[in-house]
């Protein structure tokens, strides 16, 4: 009787090509996971929190990297930062006599750089899981600066917190104006 045709034979190859093919499935999925966790850094553990398993937080940053890969984001040109930054001095200069006026000119700053490198700006949440995408180090404290200057807009937040706020708009600003090239290669 030929091995091949043996059943116990078939049955124990059809086991080990299950066991590997899982085994591949594990490993490609662990690696995606450590590529997004590289990739997102603390923005992996906030998707992670807010969508409560990993396959969901995965997904959703996937998507964002798929979304955000379709844009044009370019680099400022040199005129356009010399600009920026003279605009965002200005602010920092007014903060001292007029908080609430720097405050409310810095957020609109943070949002003019960001359309003129090319992200689509709507509202506050799809432009702050955008910019996850390409600066996830600094969108929580996008996503502070925000909160504060809701907080101010009630008549709820102190100077000490729009001097905060201000301090993470900069944070957000500067990595903006940074002249670094978007690097897409390590995404998802």
């Amino acid at each position: 009787m030929n091995q091949a045709s043996n059943p116990a034979t078939v049955v124990a190859i059809v086991i080990a090509l299950v066991v590997v093919a899982a085994l591949v499935w594990i490993f490609t999925r662990q690696k995606r996971s450590e590529q997004l966790k590289r990739q997102f850094g603390p923005e992996y553990e906030r998707a992670l929190h807010e969508k409560g398993d990993v396959r969901r937080a995965e997904q959703d940053l996937r998507h964002r990297t798929h979304r955000v890969k379709e844009f044009d984001i370019r680099p400022l040109a040199p005129d356009q930062r010399a600009r920026f930054s003279d605009q965002w001095r200005s602010q920092q200069a007014r903060f001292v006599d007029e908080p609430h006026g720097a405050l409310v000119e810095a957020d609109h700053l943070v949002t003019e750089v960001m359309r003129v490198r090319g992200y689509p700006v709507s509202d506050f949440d799809q432009n702050a899981s955008d910019i996850s995408v390409d600066h996830p180090h600094v969108v929580d404290n996008y996503r502070a600066a925000h909160a504060i200057a809701e907080r101010d807009e009630r008549g709820e937040a102190s100077t000490e917190d729009l001097r905060k706020a201000m301090v993470y708009f900069r944070s957000l600003f500067e990595d903006l104006l940074a002249d670094r090239p978007v690097q897409r290669g390590a995404h998802a």
